[in-house]
């Protein structure tokens, strides 16, 4: 099903009219915000093109569904040897060390970034209580230390 621009702005001014979600501050903070990508971001492929230099394969984005119901999927996954990679934004997860509080729509932040944070606590739990290794790498590492950091997990 093709959905035109002009159905997608109008499904966004009824979700902004009904409180569901934010109106942008601006057309360029609209855009910024529309670029956001869940899968294959900068530091998550620098990541990958390491680890795929130094010989690992691995599976992206495969989804894995765990006996409880939980369904996750993990950035990197080395199947055979039951370990999961996440590779978190600063932001999206806050980061001990570089997540802040949002000012600006407060009222739909909080709770949001909050409900990520909850996902990836009970993700890892579903995983770590079927065998799996979790990693959680976040986007200001160093990639060295990121690389080490999986590769002493899979020996």
């Amino acid at each position: 099903m093709i959905v035109s621009e002009q159905d997608l702005s109008e499904a966004r001014e009824r979700a902004h009219a009904a409180g569901i979600y934010p109106a942008p501050l601006n057309a360029g903070r609209s855009r910024n915000m529309r670029a956001n990508r869940r899968a294959d971001t900068k530091p998550e492929v620098r990541l990958r093109k390491a680890l795929h230099k130094l010989g690992y394969r691995y599976r992206k984005d495969l989804l894995l569904r765990l006996d409880d119901g939980v369904r996750v999927k993990p950035d990197i996954v080395f199947t055979a040897r039951k370990v999961a990679v996440f590779v978190d934004g600063c932001f999206w997860h806050v980061c001990p060390e570089h997540g802040r509080q949002p000012t600006t729509n407060e009222w739909y932040w909080a709770p949001k970034l909050r409900r990520n944070m909850d996902r990836d606590r009970i993700v890892g739990e579903a995983l770590r209580s079927e065998g799996w290794r979790v990693i959680r790498v976040w986007e200001h590492e160093l990639l060295d230390d990121a690389v080490a950091r999986v590769e002493a997990t899979l020996q």
